[in-house]
């Protein structure tokens, strides 16, 4: 009986120690946030005073892309860590519909799947849209709960309603029948849009607070600042960037809540948060549309606007307050958390993330290699270093095709980041090493299956 008490205590001191050493991961998506919406990276109308603290006491990146310039790509990339063209979660219509017949791949191997496997708790709290088909869906693919939307709040529309009712800075609050799903079942239709930022919010409160004992993943992707533009009461007509800045405004409170409650609960020296956005601003939504700041374009294009996002990661006595402007991405998310996880990484899988963790934690510059902007299942763009390359270019609504570059536009970000002057003629040599970069990479592309039909 002794003997069976010493082993039984060992096995509980070695969980606790193991469980110690395994960090715990919050990933907060926003959906359609531009380069220029925080203060951090300098609003002057939108306050975001955690953010900013989040910032302030964390690693801001200036150069932190989306991979893909619209929402359901992007999200598939940042939970596989792959660019969307490999699970063909990309296309011509650009992003899933509820009446898409595809969704994510049950194939392919997610965050939530990969750090289960080595006894995290894990939760996606807020929008999904990467499908509502068997296999796709979050319980799915490895979420064992969740809570929020299938896809965007603009999806479901009622008949009748009123054109540019969408972007409306008063949007009908019964204009969408968009439902509020918890693992699978449906709770409320249409879902309250005013309540869903606090209700997310007291959802991902809660699984911190319940999950504090073991290590836990959280995905929380919010609904806004995409439209129709919707806040809670206690935030309508507060900021002066009227809803959309009210929206932002709540979402930044949110994400105090999450911080503070990582504090009081005494994980904030483990726990790894990410802040983020989906894409960039859709500026055709005017005032409801956000701003990229200095760069140029938004959602929808392969220019900076559309691609580069905020990017804050903190982790308390881990992390140094800092700024970086390496290159790096979402899908850097996915290869970071495995490795902190303790998950094994993916066989006979093509991976395009890279493992933060000696940026994050030893503040040590990474190796740049070129990053690929697509747009659908078409390459338009690469940079290399600060200089980036155009192939084609579209802007992200109202263009109907594509303008072809041969030879390709040539932007030096580092000293034109809003893309205004191309410099082509003067550097064929920079060219040249882009070309040589894409050629390799696209010879090791097999595309998925495509899902967006």
């Amino acid at each position: 009986m002794k003997k069976s008490l010493i082993v039984w205590l060992v096995l509980c001191a070695l969980s606790s120690w193991l469980h110690a050493a395994q960090p715990n991961i919050v990933i907060i998506f926003a959906d359609d946030l531009g380069y220029g919406d925080l203060g951090c990276y300098g609003s002057p109308t939108i306050r975001t005073p955690h953010l900013d603290r989040m910032a302030a006491e964390g690693l801001r990146f200036t150069d932190f892309y989306s991979a893909a310039e619209v929402c359901s790509p992007s999200r598939a990339a940042l939970l596989t860590g792959r660019y969307p063209i490999r699970s063909g979660m990309c296309g011509n219509r650009r992003v899933l519909f509820p009446n898409s017949k595809g969704g994510l791949p049950p194939k392919e191997v997610t965050i939530a799947e990969a750090l289960r496997e080595t006894g995290y708790a894990t939760a996606h709290i807020g929008k999904w849209h990467l499908g509502i088909h068997a296999g796709s869906r979050p319980v799915d693919q490895g979420f064992q709960r969740s809570f929020g939307l299938p896809y965007s709040n603009d999806m479901d529309a009622r008949a009748g309603l009123p054109k540019g009712a969408t972007g409306s800075p008063n949007p009908a609050h019964d204009g969408w029948n968009v439902p509020l799903i918890r693992e699978g079942k449906v709770i409320e239709q249409p879902a309250n849009q005013t309540t869903l930022t606090k209700r997310y919010t007291e959802e991902a409160v809660t699984f911190i607070r319940e999950q504090k004992d073991k290590p836990f993943f959280l995905y929380f992707a919010h609904t806004f600042p995409h439209v129709p533009m919707f806040a809670s009461p206690a935030f309508q007509g507060k900021s002066r960037a009227g809803i959309y800045g009210d929206a932002v405004e709540e979402l930044d409170w949110s994400v105090g809540q999450v911080l503070d409650t990582l504090r009081r609960e005494g994980l904030a020296e483990r726990t790894l948060v990410v802040f983020t956005s989906d894409n960039g601003p859709w500026l055709i939504m005017g005032d409801q549309g956000g701003s990229a700041g200095l760069l140029r374009d938004g959602k929808g294009s392969t220019w900076e606007g559309g691609m580069r996002v905020p990017g804050i990661a903190w982790m308390p006595g881990r992390i140094q307050p800092s700024v970086t402007n390496e290159v790096f991405s979402t899908m850097d998310l996915f290869t970071t958390a495995l490795a902190l996880g303790g998950a094994s990484l993916p066989k006979d899988v093509t991976l395009d993330g890279r493992d933060l963790a000696p940026l994050l934690f030893e503040s040590k510059s990474l190796p740049q290699g070129p990053y690929f902007y697509y747009r659908g299942d078409q390459l338009f763009a690469c940079r290399l270093g600060e200089w980036k390359a155009h192939f084609q270019t579209q802007t992200g609504y109202g263009q109907p095709k594509a303008d072809a570059h041969d030879p390709p536009l040539l932007f030096h970000l580092g000293r034109d980041p809003s893309e205004k002057r191309n410099v082509a003629a003067e550097h064929a040599d920079v060219l040249a090493k882009i070309q040589q970069a894409v050629k390799a990479h696209q010879a090791g592309v097999v595309p998925g299956e495509p899902q967006l039909q």
